[in-house]
């Protein structure tokens, strides 16, 4: 294991150096971000008073597949294979030139702090909030932070219910 990673744009390529303690070794390799490799956070309020809430651009669906054959895996936000199907979460534009049948339209909002997937509360204190607010969130976890998607029509007043949380926390 690297026991330290810094990644560095250089030319459309990242110059890696990982230091294994006696030496630093070099290699180029193209990546399309740069990912933070900073510990994730664990105590709930810090979370809580950190997650700065970000409103992603654009409109998203949740959509069942029966096999991955039927999209470009590419342009799915997320998938989950389930028994009766694959639900994907895709933006609503690229469902609709495919043909994606779907029901919930949503808008995605990212809490940017890096949460750990140990962490306990976190989804119940602002899922508690926004259904005090009669706010329906659908909540994915990624490795380095929580996405709500909520109905559009509820985005504007999800994002000030959760900067308030935080604020407030």
């Amino acid at each position: 294991m690297d026991s330290l990673c810094r990644l560095s744009l250089v030319n459309h390529y990242y110059l890696r150096e990982m230091n294994t303690g006696s030496k630093v070794h070099r290699c180029v390799a193209k990546k399309t971000l740069v990912t933070n490799r900073m510990s994730p956070e664990n105590n709930l309020e810090k979370l809580v008073k950190g997650m700065t809430p970000k409103l992603n651009e654009g409109e998203y669906v949740f959509a069942v597949i029966d096999d991955l054959k039927s999209i470009d895996i590419n342009d799915a936000i997320c998938m989950f294979k389930e028994a009766e199907g694959i639900t994907v979460v895709i933006e609503r534009n690229r469902a609709d030139k495919i043909g994606l049948s779907y029901q919930f339209i949503s808008n995605w909002i990212s809490l940017m702090i890096h949460s750990s997937l140990n962490s306990i509360g976190l989804t119940a204190v602002f899922s508690s909030e926004l259904a005090k607010n009669n706010i329906s969130c659908n909540v994915i976890a990624g490795v380095y932070h929580d996405h709500i998607f909520v109905a559009i029509k509820d985005s504007k007043l999800a994002m000030e219910v959760l900067d308030n949380l935080s604020k407030s926390y």
